[in-house]
């Protein structure tokens, strides 16, 4: 959701200069996002034997597991490591959104603005 201010909306200057700075903010959170969204990562676990690719949207792209943890009498050490993978790709898209999210907004949430409880 956008501000728009009209021309006459008898808001004061300082006012005005701040729901600039919000509705920047809104436009550069909406570009940011929309980047983090087209970003991939690759994550591996079990020493390597499991490297998982996903985007910013959470979506797996690809899988790649070696040979030598595929045992059919230890099914379950292959699913902890498939689980693994997955678990700490996802866990990287969330860190790397937040931390890219934090250099945007400042430690106040929005820029240190301190728009308490405007928002």
């Amino acid at each position: 959701m956008k501000v728009r201010l009209p021309k006459s909306s008898g808001i004061g200057g300082n006012q005005q200069d701040m729901l600039r700075q919000v509705q920047k903010m809104q436009e550069d959170m909406a570009a940011l996002q929309q980047d983090l969204e087209t970003r991939e990562y690759e994550v591996s676990a079990g020493g390597g034997m499991v490297t998982v690719r996903i985007n910013g949207k959470k979506e797996i792209l690809s899988m790649d597991i070696q040979p030598e943890v595929v045992d059919p009498d230890d099914v379950e050490t292959l699913a902890d490591v498939v689980v693994a993978a997955v678990n700490e790709a996802i866990r990287r898209v969330e860190d790397t959104a937040a931390e890219e999210m934090a250099k945007l907004t400042g430690p106040m949430g929005l820029g240190g603005m301190g728009l308490g409880g405007l928002f």
